[in-house]
């Protein structure tokens, strides 16, 4: 198992123990730990996304099983993510939220089998990338807000956690079912451009067949 591969496993590892964080009591939550703790692996987990990509193109060793293994590494997170924090903070990601942002993921990567089945792929649009920050910014402001509503700054001031994570909770929202509606778009576009391009292939081949004059 090259470099790029084994990172992208260490953050299938990372699911299993950020569910474990944030769902036993072993952590407490007088002072935070837990919330840190959970924020920190989420992170670290999330920023493996963009590294192993990057070592696989940089070193040449871009492998079936790094093929496979990234986009499910990443649905993953997100869903396992999601999932654990209608328990651990329902107020602000209820059952529908989770089951939006999870509906997304299996969507896409249902047009993306399709696509691959008929021999073109979806890229990642831009839109796309800038919902998984939002994505990141979101869950990580949900877990915090599970201990701090505000975030007591120099000067008097407060950094508003609950705000800004319900803010991105929503906008969020927004941007999943935004970027599902554009991936569907570009999957029927390049379908229908595939159906037509058959459809041609499929009468020149049939005007050549009744050009064919019979031989004695």
């Amino acid at each position: 198992m090259n470099l790029p591969n084994s990172i992208t496993f260490a953050r299938i590892l990372c699911i299993p123990l950020l569910i474990w964080i944030l769902s036993t009591s072993r952590f407490g939550s007088a002072h935070g730990e837990k919330e840190l703790l959970a924020s920190a692996l989420f992170i670290a987990a999330s920023i493996t996304d963009g590294i192993d990509g990057y070592l696989a193109r940089r070193r040449g060793q871009i492998t079936t099983m790094g093929i496979l293994l990234d986009p499910l590494a990443d649905k993953m997170l997100i869903a396992s993510a999601y999932i654990t924090l209608v328990q651990f903070n329902p107020s602000l990601v209820p059952a529908w939220i989770a089951v939006i942002v999870i509906g997304r993921e299996f969507l896409v990567s249902g047009l993306r089998g399709i696509a691959a089945s008929e021999g073109f792929t979806i890229e990642a649009s831009e839109l796309g990338k800038f919902k998984m920050v939002v994505q990141i910014v979101s869950v990580v402001a949900v877990i915090l807000d599970h201990r701090w509503k505000e975030w007591p700054l120099f000067g008097g001031y407060f950094f508003p956690v609950h705000w800004i994570a319900w803010g991105a909770i929503w906008f969020m929202v927004c941007l999943s079912l935004i970027s599902a509606i554009d991936y569907f778009a570009a999957f029927w576009s390049k379908i229908d451009r595939q159906v037509v391009r058959s459809r041609r292939r499929a009468f020149v081949l049939s005007r050549r067949k009744r050009n064919v004059v019979p031989t004695s």
